[in-house]
This record gives structure tokens, C-alpha cells and sequence, in this order.
């Protein structure tokens, strides 16, 4: 490999019922990731992993935790494969909650901080969920301009509700969220100047927008009560799509994530732009790497996502 590599989680949506059963099954370092979750958390959360039922696991509060223990399951079987490759690694990244992955994998919190730290996020996302209900949606073939100007009018049209674009994912591929009237406003004017698809996603929670400002008290808190390091590689923080190496730089772009987008595409080409040919995405499902071919074709991406992945994985194209 002649360029950069980088190493990157993805976020709530790569869930399922199942998942990491195989890697616990077949290796004991993974089971124990799980049941050192389940201890720090009070609950099994291992259970709703394996067992789910769906509503369970698909609560954001047990997501979140999920899916970051998943992930973390999954570095902790790949970190030794690569033989000092992922310390040489130049960025580590996440979408949205993928990004405290991303800060675990990278040293700058523990595994058991970081577990608890989404979970109080899951718990604080849907308070401020229930106090403010919204919803979310993606808006597929219409560029960032376009999106902006129709959030802009969706919202100038309501009685004080409002809808933000809330994740930059790839060219036209736009995610926004808001007030549920204001939402279904957008998506109707989405599919009037061109929009390809304006797609409801199933979430009762308008995240990072402003309807999430209250969730930003627990956040802090949790932040605050966590022990923090700096990384051993940037982190490249979606708030900003800015590689930040400072524990409290990090921290601030944690809380700024909550009300503000999901800066994806900027991520990615920051990245790009800084000498990363390779990106190796490490989650229950790939969501990422489709999303960053489409941002940039020239970027190389592996995926591991399970067993057989793990398994599959070729060392020597990192």
C-alpha cells in the first residue's frame, strides 16, 4: 500500500438481531468484550444482541450500545490481525455514533467508557426524542444546495416547527430530519424540484438538529465523567470533518454532533486529501463503504463485517 490508511465505524442503522453471535461463538475475546458490556451497563445487553426481539434492540438507548460493542468486538479480533498496521493507520473516523468507536479504537477513551457514554447518548436522544418528537428522512438526487433551500422553505412555512439537513452521506444523498409536519413538508418539496426518492426512515428521533439540544445536558455530564487520552491517530470528527487529536477538542465536537450535521462527504475528502488511498470499515453491516466510493472512486475500501469477513480479510492490500 503506497498511500495512507484509515480506519472507520459505521452508525445506528447497521443493527440486527444476531449479530456477533458468530464472533462469540468462535472467539472468546469477543464473548468477553460483551460481558464486560453487560457488567459495565447493569443489563445484558449481550441478550439483545443474540435474542433482540427487534423493538428491544431497535430502542436507541440498547442501539447505540449495541452497536458499538459489535464494532468494538469486531476491532478487537482485527487490531492484532493487521501486526502494526492499525497503528500506523493516519485517521480513524465514524458516522455519527460510529465516532465513538472510532475514539475507542484509537485509545482516546476505554471500552467501558465508551459504552456507557452511548448508552447515556441513547438515553439522552430519546428524552429529548419524546419532548420533542420529529422524524427523519433521506432525500436521494438533489445536490446539497438544493436540499438546503428546501429545508429552508419547509421550515419558513410552519407555525415554528422546523427541519435541518442532518447527514452530508454522499452526492446526493442528503438525510434531514425535523418536526414531523415540517419533514413531510421538505419531502413533498424535494419530490417537486427533482428528488429521485424522498424516503421516511424509521426513527422517531430528528438527530443532530436542534431538536436534539436536550439531550446535551446527560452528554455532557457522561463526557465529563469518562477518562480521556489522545488518540494515537487523529480522529476525524463529523462536526467539523476536521482531524482533532486534543481530548477536549473532541469532546466539543461530540456535543456539537448532537444539534449540528453529520459532515460525511467533507470527512471523506479530507481524508482523501490528506494522503489516504485505503479505508477499512469495521461494523456489524457495511453502510460506509458504498457511501465513500460514491464520494471518491479512487479510494480502496474493505469491509469487515462478521465472521466469515474477519476471516476473508487481506492484510497485505492494507
Amino acid at each position: 500500500m503506497s498511500g495512507k490508511l484509515a480506519i472507520v465505524f459505521p452508525g445506528q442503522g447497521c443493527q440486527f438481531v444476531g449479530m456477533s453471535a458468530d464472533l462469540c461463538a468462535a472467539y472468546p475475546q469477543a464473548l468477553e468484550l460483551f460481558q464486560r458490556a453487560d457488567e459495565a451497563l447493569g443489563f445484558p445487553l449481550s441478550g439483545v444482541c443474540v435474542e433482540g426481539p427487534d423493538e428491544v434492540l431497535n430502542d436507541t438507548a440498547n442501539t447505540q450500545p449495541a452497536i458499538y460493542v459489535a464494532s468494538m468486538a469486531l476491532w478487537a479480533l482485527v487490531e492484532p490481525a493487521l501486526n502494526g498496521a492499525a497503528s500506523s493507520a493516519a485517521f480513524a473516523a465514524g458516522h455519527s455514533l460510529g465516532e465513538f468507536s472510532a475514539l475507542t479504537a484509537a485509545g482516546a477513551i476505554s471500552f467501558e467508557d465508551g459504552v456507557r457514554l452511548v448508552r447515556r447518548r441513547g438515553e439522552a436522544m430519546r428524552d429529548a426524542g419524546e419532548a420533542s418528537p420529529g422524524g427523519m428522512a433521506a432525500i436521494i438526487g438533489l445536490d446539497d444546495d438544493a436540499v438546503r433551500a428546501v429545508v429552508e422553505e419547509a421550515s419558513a412555512e410552519g407555525n415554528g416547527d422546523g427541519v435541518w439537513a442532518a447527514n452530508y452521506n454522499s452526492p446526493g444523498q442528503v438525510i434531514i430530519a425535523g418536526a414531523q409536519a415540517a419533514l413531510e413538508r421538505a419531502m413533498v418539496l424535494a419530490k417537486e424540484r427533482g428528488a429521485k426518492r424522498a424516503l421516511p426512515l424509521q426513527v422517531s428521533v430528528a438527530c443532530h438538529t436542534p431538536l436534539m439540544a436536550a439531550a446535551g445536558e446527560q452528554l455532557s455530564a457522561a463526557l465529563h465523567a469518562a477518562t480521556w487520552s489522545a488518540p494515537w491517530a487523529p480522529v476525524v470528527a463529523n462536526a467539523v470533518a476536521e482531524p482533532l487529536a486534543e481530548p477536549q477538542a473532541l469532546q466539543a465536537a461530540l456535543m456539537r454532533q448532537l444539534t449540528s450535521p453529520v459532515r460525511w462527504v467533507e470527512s471523506v475528502q479530507r481524508m482523501a486529501q490528506e494522503g489516504v488511498t485505503t479505508i477499512l470499515e469495521i461494523g456489524p453491516k457495511s453502510v460506509l463503504a458504498g457511501l465513500i466510493k460514491r464520494i471518491d472512486p479512487t479510494l480502496t475500501v474493505h469491509a469487515v463485517t462478521d465472521l466469515a469477513s474477519l476471516q476473508a480479510l487481506d492484510l497485505s492490500a492494507l
